[in-house]
């Protein structure tokens, strides 16, 4: 009984978690990209734009939804909801923190632990491009249907570069089950260098995961590969006859993606919880340091706050005491083995996810057909020698 009451709670903790994340990952990159820009960025909804989603969300609630004309209504109503269905389902397997004891019942932060996580993740990757072809064409216009095609395209091919990166690690950890795979990943050599795949013997898989992550970039449809979504060319795109919550559901399932993707990642190259050094030089400390830091940082702003953003007199103290009080949580024995690992593996995720934004807010666009040319003739080829190059090593070191 125990173990089902503790899965349903997971399933809404989880459910509640990644939404709330993919909501504040759109005010994180507008945040970044102002940054990049010299621009503020959001800040005047809440303290520094923090209830902006909120805001946002409020808006496009109360937006009037238009059904086009001509267009066919169950399928039009089904693309945004097999977007979000399929991105919020991959998150599931998702391994964060090893196992540990609760209720008397042996659980993990994660849903799920599946032998076959990977290709429930890959065949995931694969339904999720239905979502937007059915968009295109059931909105019965013809820039959303050419949207569409070039969107699916685009997936499918970059689907096999990504697949032959994936395949790398796999052959290394000779599992498809992924908490599996972040275990053989613990330790380090010499004592100092961590045993991610990303660096690990016989083959360090350094190629393979920038294979990966460029791949990602398309499946994602983010900067540079956004074609799909090029205002100057295709209007909007895909989702050009959607508005309110079916409009929102399209960016919530990228955003969904584009978390799940990056924890993927680092599953599968950068050790998923295991710390980036061992805990007898301070890893363990880390988080209680950065907590602490961020708290002071905060309280002396507090001090200094410019007249003309008065409250955040007010706001700053206010965090600044929570991040105090939250940083010797992490040093509670009966939490530390649980809080710590979840920490590395929050931490490898979201310098993934900061990447992603950086990327978009720094390099142009391609043409599609630099896109299309690019995967076929120099990712898909040179995925395949890395996939080889390592197959073979494994089976003579083997």
């Amino acid at each position: 009984m125990n173990f089902y009451l503790l899965t349903l709670v997971k399933m809404a903790l989880t459910a509640f978690v990644l939404l709330t994340c993919c909501a504040y990952a759109v005010w994180v990159e507008r945040k970044v990209l102002a940054h990049i820009q010299l621009r503020p960025g959001p800040y005047r909804v809440g303290p520094h734009g923090l209830l902006q989603p909120l805001a946002d969300l409020i808006k496009l609630l109360t937006k009037e939804g238009i059904l086009p004309p001509y267009a066919n209504p169950f399928f039009y109503l089904l693309a945004p909801f097999l977007a979000v269905a399929l991105a919020l389902s991959a998150i599931a397997v998702i391994p964060f923190t090893p196992e540990f004891e609760l209720f008397g019942v042996r659980t993990a932060i994660g849903l799920t632990d599946l032998n076959i996580g990977i290709l429930f993740l890959l065949a995931l990757s694969s339904l999720g491009v239905y979502g937007i072809a059915i968009g295109g064409w059931a909105s019965n216009n013809k820039y959303s249907l050419m949207g569409s095609l070039r969107s699916s395209a685009q997936m499918v091919s970059y689907e096999l570069p990504l697949a032959m990166a994936i395949v790398s690690p796999l052959l290394m950890a000779n599992t498809l089950n992924l908490r599996e795979i972040v275990e053989l990943q613990g330790g380090f050599y010499f004592g100092i260098l961590p045993k991610w795949n990303l660096f690990a013997a016989p083959v360090p898989q350094v190629l393979a995961f920038l294979i990966f992550l460029i791949a990602a970039f398309a499946e994602t449809n983010r900067v540079p590969f956004d074609l799909p979504e090029a205002e100057s060319e295709l209007v909007a795109g895909f989702h050009t006859e959607y508005s309110s919550m079916m409009f929102a559901s399209f960016f919530m399932a990228e955003y969904a993606n584009i978390i799940t993707i990056c924890c993927v990642a680092t599953v599968l190259f950068l050790g998923g919880w295991h710390p980036l050094w061992p805990s007898e030089y301070g890893s363990d400390l880390v988080p209680v340091v950065l907590l602490a830091a961020a708290g002071l940082v905060l309280l002396f702003h507090a001090a200094q706050a410019a007249r003309r953003r008065k409250w955040d007199r007010f706001t700053f103290p206010v965090f600044g005491v929570l991040l105090l009080g939250a940083s010797p949580v992490f040093l509670v024995p009966v939490l530390k083995p649980v809080l710590i690992p979840f920490f590395w593996f929050v931490a490898k995720a979201g310098f993934l996810v900061f990447v992603f934004i950086w990327i978009r807010g720094t390099l142009p666009r391609y043409r599609y057909d630099q896109l299309m040319r690019f995967a076929w003739t120099f990712l898909f080829p040179l995925a395949v020698a890395n996939l080889l190059v390592t197959s073979l090593v494994v089976a003579l070191a083997g």
